[in-house]
């Protein structure tokens, strides 16, 4: 076909069709995984262009002989490697103190360093909870204040356990968790580590820098034989062994000829309401007591498992007398509008055993000075 100047030249669609209009090769795809920089860990070559004759260069990768613990060996199968393997969950820096006179355990947390990122930013919310295993979990859970938006928090907080005597350092382990805080949903586990109280010296701070690790994995509380055995599985040596502790002060005053009971506080109690929490308060008897007119009442506390209370009541009777009189004391968990519950309760007299048979007798034989001693609540007294 002859064109004149001028005129554009037309293109059959047969001819259209057998025009290569293949940009050249195809490039990669970017994957998301790309940018999250726990993958740099593979340390794989980057793909390589094609040029135009079909070649690309080669990189050579280290061998594992050169010392470099990143990367991955060369006969390992790239399809099966899972990067959370070799990802860290971060450290955790934190003290602990055992205070023998006062029965306390001081837990401080410092910070964390390198923590594993749980939200969308690449950042978290960090906080950190502890228990004290075997025990029940919620009675004894103390928590730090949440930090926003950091991989490396610093806290500087000091929670205290009350009521931890020798034998509870001897057989406990403190477990040390730390979590992402989510809102809009459940919170996310980074990592945990445990410490056997058994390591620590009396009346001796020590110092932990620990690596946070994974606990193991829970099956489902509906493919379990019932919820004793989840409670059970959610710490192998998790037990629930008592409602809670009391610290109770003791004192014959011959001047006033008079018992003065001290109710200090409560730790680890059981929790009673739905929130996960109680509103103690702690009632004593001096019987027998017919009348009833021997009944003293704390005041109330609102949402909390380790109470304190600080405050005396005193009975007007002679030395002799104490003898055969029992001291009953309970703790409640005030309910508006509906029955209070029994959380659980301890009792001291001749007729007692063990430690609290000898705080009667040493409150008898030591007049004048207060006796402090702390006192497992149990969920059923004898009269």
């Amino acid at each position: 076909m002859t064109l004149r100047r001028g005129d554009k030249r037309t293109v059959t669609i047969q001819e259209h069709m057998a025009i290569d209009v293949s940009p050249g090769p195809i490039q990669p795809i970017p994957q998301i995984s790309n940018y999250f920089p726990r993958l740099t860990l593979l340390n794989l070559p980057p793909p390589q262009e094609e040029t135009g004759d079909h070649t690309a260069t080669t990189q050579q990768t280290p061998s594992p002989s050169t010392g470099d613990n990143s990367r991955v060996d060369e006969g390992e199968d790239l399809e099966s490697y899972d990067s959370d393997d070799s990802t860290t969950l971060g450290t955790l820096e934190f003290d602990l103190l055992y205070k023998s006179q006062e029965k306390a355990l001081d837990c401080c947390i410092i910070r964390a360093k390198g923590l594993k990122p749980m939200d969308f930013n690449g950042l978290s919310d960090p906080y950190v909870k502890i228990h004290l295993l075997p025990g029940a979990c919620k009675g004894n859970k103390l928590k730090t204040r949440t930090l926003r938006n950091t991989l490396n928090p610093t806290w500087n907080e000091t929670l205290t356990y009350y009521g931890i005597t020798e034998e509870d350092m001897i057989r406990k382990t403190l477990r040390i968790s730390v979590c992402d805080e989510d809102k809009l949903s459940h919170n996310d586990f980074i990592g945990e580590t445990r410490v056997p109280l058994r390591k620590l010296k009396v009346n001796q701070r020590r110092h932990f820098n620990m690596v946070l690790e994974r606990h193991p994995p829970l099956a489902s509380p509906s493919t379990m034989r019932g919820i004793s055995f989840y409670l059970k599985e959610l710490d192998n040596d998790q037990q629930l062994e008592e409602r809670g502790r009391i610290l109770i002060g003791l004192q014959y005053c011959s001047l006033r000829c008079g018992l003065l009971v001290s109710i200090l506080r409560c730790a680890h109690l059981a929790a009673m309401d739905a929130n996960g929490f109680s509103d103690p308060y702690v009632k004593t008897y001096l019987k027998p007591d017919i009348t009833k007119r021997s009944k003293h009442k704390t005041a109330v506390k609102k949402k909390t498992l380790n109470p304190e209370f600080n405050e005396e009541f005193f009975y007007e009777i002679d030395h002799a007398a104490l003898a055969s009189k029992t001291l009953e004391v309970t703790v409640w968990d005030y309910d508006l509008g509906r029955s209070n519950d029994f959380i659980g309760g301890v009792t001291l007299g001749v007729n007692s055993q063990g430690p609290c048979l000898k705080h009667w007798f040493d409150c008898l034989k030591n007049e004048n000075i207060r006796l402090d001693q702390w006192h497992v609540l149990i969920s059923q007294l004898t009269d």
